[in-house]
Protein backbone atom coordinates (compact mmCIF):
# COMPACT_ATOMS: atom_id res chain seq x y z
CA UNK A 1 0.00 0.00 0.00
CA UNK A 2 1.23 3.18 -1.08
CA UNK A 3 1.68 5.84 1.96
CA UNK A 4 3.45 9.35 1.77
CA UNK A 5 4.90 11.61 4.53
CA UNK A 6 5.37 15.55 4.35
CA UNK A 7 8.73 17.25 5.55
CA UNK A 8 9.70 20.37 5.28
CA UNK A 9 13.10 22.23 4.99
CA UNK A 10 13.99 25.84 5.29
CA UNK A 11 16.85 26.54 2.33
CA UNK A 12 19.15 29.63 2.98
CA UNK A 13 21.03 30.87 0.00
CA UNK A 14 24.44 31.79 0.02
CA UNK A 15 23.96 34.74 -1.70
CA UNK A 16 20.57 37.22 -1.83
CA UNK A 17 18.80 36.28 -4.66
CA UNK A 18 17.49 39.65 -6.59
CA UNK A 19 14.81 40.20 -8.60
CA UNK A 20 12.93 42.71 -9.65
CA UNK A 21 10.35 41.67 -6.96
CA UNK A 22 12.47 41.95 -4.55
CA UNK A 23 15.05 39.62 -2.26
CA UNK A 24 14.84 36.24 -1.66
CA UNK A 25 17.35 34.87 1.47
CA UNK A 26 15.65 31.95 2.71
CA UNK A 27 13.29 29.49 0.67
CA UNK A 28 10.94 26.87 2.30
CA UNK A 29 10.29 23.39 0.37
CA UNK A 30 8.03 20.86 1.34
CA UNK A 31 9.29 17.09 0.42
CA UNK A 32 6.73 14.60 -0.27
CA UNK A 33 7.44 11.00 0.26
CA UNK A 34 6.03 8.06 -1.50
CA UNK A 35 6.88 4.90 -0.41
CA UNK A 36 5.14 1.30 0.08
CA UNK A 37 4.74 -0.40 3.50
CA UNK A 38 5.53 -3.67 2.02
CA UNK A 39 8.63 -2.52 0.62
CA UNK A 40 10.06 0.74 2.56
CA UNK A 41 12.99 0.55 0.97
CA UNK A 42 12.01 2.07 -2.17
CA UNK A 43 11.11 5.92 -2.03
CA UNK A 44 10.15 8.70 -3.91
CA UNK A 45 10.76 12.28 -3.04
CA UNK A 46 8.83 14.96 -4.62
CA UNK A 47 9.50 19.08 -3.70
CA UNK A 48 6.75 21.47 -3.37
CA UNK A 49 7.78 24.53 -3.23
CA UNK A 50 6.24 28.47 -3.85
CA UNK A 51 7.87 31.99 -4.45
CA UNK A 52 5.97 34.19 -2.38
CA UNK A 53 4.07 37.39 -4.44
CA UNK A 54 4.58 34.96 -8.18
CA UNK A 55 3.34 31.35 -7.02
CA UNK A 56 -0.33 31.17 -7.99
CA UNK A 57 -0.61 28.98 -5.32
CA UNK A 58 1.18 30.27 -2.45
CA UNK A 59 -0.67 30.47 0.72
CA UNK A 60 0.16 30.80 4.13
CA UNK A 61 1.85 27.53 5.12
CA UNK A 62 -0.81 26.11 7.89
CA UNK A 63 -3.14 26.41 4.38
CA UNK A 64 -0.55 24.90 1.93
CA UNK A 65 0.47 21.87 4.56
CA UNK A 66 -3.28 21.47 4.87
CA UNK A 67 -4.12 20.77 0.84
CA UNK A 68 -1.11 19.08 0.15
CA UNK A 69 -2.19 16.80 3.07
CA UNK A 70 -5.47 16.25 1.41
CA UNK A 71 -3.99 15.58 -1.78
CA UNK A 72 -1.56 13.35 -0.70
CA UNK A 73 -4.04 11.22 1.13
CA UNK A 74 -6.38 11.19 -2.11
CA UNK A 75 -3.11 9.53 -3.61
CA UNK A 76 -2.67 6.70 -0.89
CA UNK A 77 -6.54 6.11 -1.51
CA UNK A 78 -6.67 5.68 -5.18
CA UNK A 79 -3.30 5.60 -6.17
CA UNK A 80 -3.29 8.35 -8.49
CA UNK A 81 -3.63 11.59 -8.68
CA UNK A 82 -6.72 13.68 -9.78
CA UNK A 83 -4.49 16.29 -12.15
CA UNK A 84 -8.20 18.15 -12.85
CA UNK A 85 -8.68 19.11 -9.23
CA UNK A 86 -4.56 19.91 -8.94
CA UNK A 87 -4.35 22.36 -11.93
CA UNK A 88 -4.74 25.75 -9.45
CA UNK A 89 -2.01 24.05 -7.56
CA UNK A 90 1.23 23.32 -9.55
CA UNK A 91 3.60 23.48 -7.07
CA UNK A 92 2.20 20.31 -5.09
CA UNK A 93 1.38 18.21 -8.58
CA UNK A 94 4.89 18.84 -9.75
CA UNK A 95 6.40 17.31 -6.10
CA UNK A 96 3.66 14.76 -6.15
CA UNK A 97 4.41 14.13 -9.90
CA UNK A 98 7.89 13.93 -9.30
CA UNK A 99 7.91 11.49 -5.89
CA UNK A 100 5.60 9.09 -7.77
CA UNK A 101 7.75 9.13 -10.86
CA UNK A 102 10.70 7.97 -8.85
CA UNK A 103 8.93 5.69 -6.56
CA UNK A 104 7.67 3.84 -9.89
CA UNK A 105 10.91 3.83 -11.35
CA UNK A 106 12.37 1.58 -7.84
CA UNK A 107 13.72 5.06 -6.83
CA UNK A 108 16.15 5.53 -9.85
CA UNK A 109 16.98 9.18 -10.36
CA UNK A 110 16.43 8.50 -14.10
CA UNK A 111 12.71 8.94 -14.70
CA UNK A 112 12.35 8.96 -17.94
CA UNK A 113 15.11 6.14 -18.99
CA UNK A 114 16.92 8.98 -20.90
CA UNK A 115 20.91 9.51 -21.68
CA UNK A 116 21.13 12.43 -19.21
CA UNK A 117 19.54 9.88 -16.43
CA UNK A 118 22.20 7.45 -16.96
CA UNK A 119 25.05 9.60 -16.96
CA UNK A 120 25.69 9.28 -20.51
CA UNK A 121 24.79 12.50 -21.57
CA UNK A 122 24.68 16.16 -19.70
CA UNK A 123 21.95 19.40 -20.73
CA UNK A 124 23.78 22.60 -22.14
CA UNK A 125 22.61 25.44 -19.61
CA UNK A 126 22.66 28.82 -19.43
CA UNK A 127 24.65 30.46 -16.78
CA UNK A 128 22.84 32.83 -14.52
CA UNK A 129 24.16 36.60 -13.64
CA UNK A 130 21.71 37.47 -10.82
CA UNK A 131 20.91 41.49 -9.89
CA UNK A 132 22.98 43.87 -8.22
CA UNK A 133 25.66 46.33 -8.63
CA UNK A 134 27.03 47.27 -11.78
CA UNK A 135 30.72 45.41 -9.97
CA UNK A 136 28.77 42.88 -8.71
CA UNK A 137 26.90 41.76 -12.14
CA UNK A 138 29.90 42.55 -13.83
CA UNK A 139 32.35 40.05 -11.19
CA UNK A 140 29.48 37.38 -11.88
CA UNK A 141 29.49 37.49 -15.23
CA UNK A 142 33.21 36.97 -15.58
CA UNK A 143 32.86 33.70 -13.14
CA UNK A 144 30.38 32.89 -16.00
CA UNK A 145 32.93 33.22 -18.85
CA UNK A 146 35.51 31.65 -17.28
CA UNK A 147 33.74 28.39 -15.93
CA UNK A 148 32.73 28.22 -20.20
CA UNK A 149 29.40 28.94 -20.23
CA UNK A 150 28.29 30.29 -24.33
CA UNK A 151 25.35 30.98 -22.85
CA UNK A 152 24.83 34.11 -20.18
CA UNK A 153 21.41 34.98 -18.95
CA UNK A 154 21.47 38.41 -17.46
CA UNK A 155 18.98 39.61 -14.63
CA UNK A 156 18.00 43.47 -15.22
CA UNK A 157 15.58 46.07 -13.66
CA UNK A 158 17.50 46.28 -10.21
CA UNK A 159 19.94 49.22 -11.07
CA UNK A 160 19.72 52.29 -13.44
CA UNK A 161 18.91 50.99 -16.64
CA UNK A 162 21.96 52.98 -18.41
CA UNK A 163 24.10 51.50 -16.12
CA UNK A 164 23.07 48.43 -17.19
CA UNK A 165 23.11 48.58 -20.96
CA UNK A 166 26.29 50.07 -19.74
CA UNK A 167 27.48 46.31 -18.71
CA UNK A 168 25.62 44.64 -21.89
CA UNK A 169 27.87 47.25 -24.50
CA UNK A 170 30.97 46.03 -22.60
CA UNK A 171 30.32 42.53 -22.89
CA UNK A 172 29.64 43.03 -26.68
CA UNK A 173 32.77 45.14 -27.21
CA UNK A 174 34.50 42.26 -25.90
CA UNK A 175 32.39 39.03 -27.77
CA UNK A 176 30.40 38.51 -30.39
CA UNK A 177 26.70 36.89 -30.19
CA UNK A 178 28.61 34.03 -32.11
CA UNK A 179 30.82 33.76 -28.74
CA UNK A 180 28.14 34.62 -25.98
CA UNK A 181 24.17 34.33 -26.56
CA UNK A 182 23.04 37.01 -24.28
CA UNK A 183 19.32 36.60 -22.28
CA UNK A 184 17.95 39.71 -20.46
CA UNK A 185 14.81 38.99 -17.49
CA UNK A 186 13.43 41.82 -16.57
CA UNK A 187 10.88 40.32 -14.61
CA UNK A 188 8.07 42.31 -15.73
CA UNK A 189 10.11 45.15 -14.35
CA UNK A 190 9.59 47.77 -17.33
CA UNK A 191 6.25 50.13 -17.73
CA UNK A 192 4.09 49.64 -20.87
CA UNK A 193 5.03 53.01 -21.90
CA UNK A 194 8.98 52.58 -21.87
CA UNK A 195 9.09 49.30 -22.76
CA UNK A 196 9.68 49.28 -26.41
CA UNK A 197 11.89 52.51 -26.42
CA UNK A 198 14.31 49.65 -23.77
CA UNK A 199 13.72 46.96 -25.99
CA UNK A 200 15.20 48.74 -29.04
CA UNK A 201 17.65 50.06 -26.73
CA UNK A 202 18.96 46.62 -26.45
CA UNK A 203 18.54 45.30 -29.74
CA UNK A 204 21.73 46.94 -30.52
CA UNK A 205 23.39 44.22 -28.26
CA UNK A 206 22.54 41.31 -30.33
CA UNK A 207 20.24 39.71 -27.35
CA UNK A 208 19.27 36.54 -28.26
CA UNK A 209 16.02 36.91 -25.88
CA UNK A 210 14.08 39.64 -23.45
CA UNK A 211 11.73 37.34 -20.51
CA UNK A 212 8.84 39.15 -19.47
CA UNK A 213 9.55 42.88 -20.20
CA UNK A 214 6.40 43.76 -18.49
CA UNK A 215 4.46 42.80 -15.45
CA UNK A 216 1.92 40.23 -16.45
CA UNK A 217 -1.86 40.41 -17.07
CA UNK A 218 -1.36 42.97 -19.51
CA UNK A 219 -2.11 41.01 -22.63
CA UNK A 220 -3.29 43.39 -25.27
CA UNK A 221 0.24 45.72 -24.70
CA UNK A 222 2.28 42.50 -24.09
CA UNK A 223 0.52 41.37 -28.11
CA UNK A 224 1.44 44.95 -29.58
CA UNK A 225 5.46 44.15 -28.19
CA UNK A 226 5.14 40.97 -29.61
CA UNK A 227 3.96 41.81 -32.30
CA UNK A 228 6.63 45.28 -33.11
CA UNK A 229 9.63 44.24 -30.64
CA UNK A 230 12.79 44.13 -32.43
CA UNK A 231 14.16 41.32 -30.40
CA UNK A 232 12.23 37.90 -29.64
CA UNK A 233 10.37 37.94 -26.36
CA UNK A 234 9.92 35.11 -24.00
CA UNK A 235 6.76 34.76 -21.55
CA UNK A 236 7.34 33.51 -17.86
CA UNK A 237 5.42 35.42 -15.30
CA UNK A 238 2.87 35.83 -17.99
CA UNK A 239 1.63 31.78 -17.68
CA UNK A 240 1.35 31.64 -14.03
CA UNK A 241 -2.12 31.05 -13.48
CA UNK A 242 -3.09 30.17 -16.22
CA UNK A 243 -4.08 26.58 -15.63
CA UNK A 244 -6.61 25.29 -17.52
CA UNK A 245 -6.25 24.27 -21.60
CA UNK A 246 -8.65 26.47 -23.30
CA UNK A 247 -6.96 29.31 -21.03
CA UNK A 248 -3.76 28.88 -22.03
CA UNK A 249 -4.63 28.68 -26.04
CA UNK A 250 -6.29 31.75 -25.52
CA UNK A 251 -3.15 33.97 -24.25
CA UNK A 252 -1.04 32.17 -26.75
CA UNK A 253 -3.17 33.12 -29.83
CA UNK A 254 -3.82 36.60 -28.60
CA UNK A 255 0.32 37.20 -27.25
CA UNK A 256 1.62 35.70 -30.32
CA UNK A 257 5.07 35.33 -27.91
CA UNK A 258 8.29 34.40 -29.82
CA UNK A 259 8.86 32.07 -27.02
CA UNK A 260 7.34 31.03 -23.34
CA UNK A 261 10.09 29.65 -20.37
CA UNK A 262 8.30 26.77 -18.44
CA UNK A 263 9.22 26.62 -14.44
CA UNK A 264 7.34 23.23 -13.55
CA UNK A 265 6.64 24.12 -10.18
CA UNK A 266 4.74 27.33 -11.56
CA UNK A 267 3.43 26.22 -14.64
CA UNK A 268 1.36 23.29 -14.18
CA UNK A 269 4.09 20.70 -12.89
CA UNK A 270 5.17 18.61 -15.72
CA UNK A 271 1.88 17.70 -16.93
CA UNK A 272 1.24 21.03 -17.08
CA UNK A 273 4.78 22.19 -19.13
CA UNK A 274 4.34 19.14 -21.79
CA UNK A 275 0.26 20.80 -22.21
CA UNK A 276 2.07 24.56 -22.84
CA UNK A 277 4.68 22.80 -25.33
CA UNK A 278 2.61 21.06 -26.83
CA UNK A 279 0.39 24.23 -28.05
CA UNK A 280 3.49 26.24 -28.46
CA UNK A 281 4.92 23.79 -30.84
CA UNK A 282 1.54 23.84 -32.66
CA UNK A 283 2.06 27.12 -32.89
CA UNK A 284 5.86 27.67 -33.93
CA UNK A 285 6.42 28.93 -30.41
CA UNK A 286 9.68 28.19 -29.18
CA UNK A 287 10.49 27.44 -25.60
CA UNK A 288 12.72 26.22 -23.06
CA UNK A 289 12.47 24.60 -18.91
CA UNK A 290 14.06 26.52 -15.78
CA UNK A 291 14.12 25.85 -12.36
CA UNK A 292 12.53 28.06 -9.50
CA UNK A 293 14.84 28.08 -7.26
CA UNK A 294 14.08 24.59 -6.06
CA UNK A 295 16.79 22.29 -4.14
CA UNK A 296 18.32 19.53 -6.17
CA UNK A 297 15.19 17.37 -5.56
CA UNK A 298 13.18 19.83 -7.54
CA UNK A 299 16.25 20.51 -9.90
CA UNK A 300 16.63 16.99 -10.62
CA UNK A 301 13.05 16.39 -11.66
CA UNK A 302 12.97 19.70 -14.00
CA UNK A 303 15.85 18.35 -15.79
CA UNK A 304 14.81 14.71 -16.29
CA UNK A 305 11.96 16.00 -18.10
CA UNK A 306 13.86 18.29 -20.27
CA UNK A 307 15.85 15.47 -21.45
CA UNK A 308 12.33 13.60 -22.03
CA UNK A 309 10.90 16.10 -23.92
CA UNK A 310 13.09 17.66 -25.80
CA UNK A 311 15.83 14.46 -26.21
CA UNK A 312 19.32 14.52 -26.67
CA UNK A 313 19.33 17.28 -29.20
CA UNK A 314 18.63 20.18 -27.12
CA UNK A 315 19.43 23.25 -28.60
CA UNK A 316 18.16 26.09 -26.61
CA UNK A 317 20.09 26.07 -23.09
CA UNK A 318 18.16 25.52 -20.24
CA UNK A 319 17.97 27.54 -17.00
CA UNK A 320 18.72 24.27 -15.21
CA UNK A 321 21.99 26.11 -13.09
CA UNK A 322 20.48 26.55 -9.81
CA UNK A 323 21.80 23.40 -8.29
CA UNK A 324 24.61 25.70 -6.22
CA UNK A 325 22.38 28.76 -4.30
CA UNK A 326 21.95 27.12 -1.17
CA UNK A 327 24.48 27.00 2.00
CA UNK A 328 22.45 23.61 2.98
CA UNK A 329 20.83 21.94 -0.72
CA UNK A 330 20.15 18.41 -0.47
CA UNK A 331 22.50 15.85 -1.75
CA UNK A 332 22.32 14.84 -5.04
CA UNK A 333 24.65 13.29 -7.78
CA UNK A 334 23.82 16.62 -10.26
CA UNK A 335 27.38 18.08 -11.55
CA UNK A 336 27.83 20.61 -13.90
CA UNK A 337 31.05 20.33 -16.09
CA UNK A 338 31.80 23.46 -18.30
CA UNK A 339 28.42 24.96 -19.88
CA UNK A 340 26.27 21.40 -18.94
CA UNK A 341 24.43 19.15 -16.27
CA UNK A 342 25.02 16.39 -15.80
CA UNK A 343 23.57 13.24 -13.30
CA UNK A 344 26.23 11.37 -12.48
CA UNK A 345 24.43 8.13 -11.54
CA UNK A 346 26.11 5.30 -9.27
Amino acid sequence: MCKINITSKLLHFKQPAGTSRGVYRTRKSYYVTVFDTAAPSVKGVGECATLPDLSCDAMPDADYERLLRQFCNEVERTGKIDYEAMRPYPSMLFGLETALKQYERGGSLDFFDTPFGKGKEGIPINGLVWMGTFDEMFERLEEKLKAGFHCVKLKIGAIDFAKELELIKHIREAFTKDQIELRVDANGGFTSAEAMERLEALAKYDIHSIEQPIRQHQWRQMATLCQNTPLPIALDEELIGVNNLNEKQHLLDIIKPQYIILKPSLHGGMMGTREWIKLANERNIGSWITSALESNVGLNAIAQLAADIYGSNIILPQGLGTGQLFTDNIPMPLEIRGEKLYLIEN
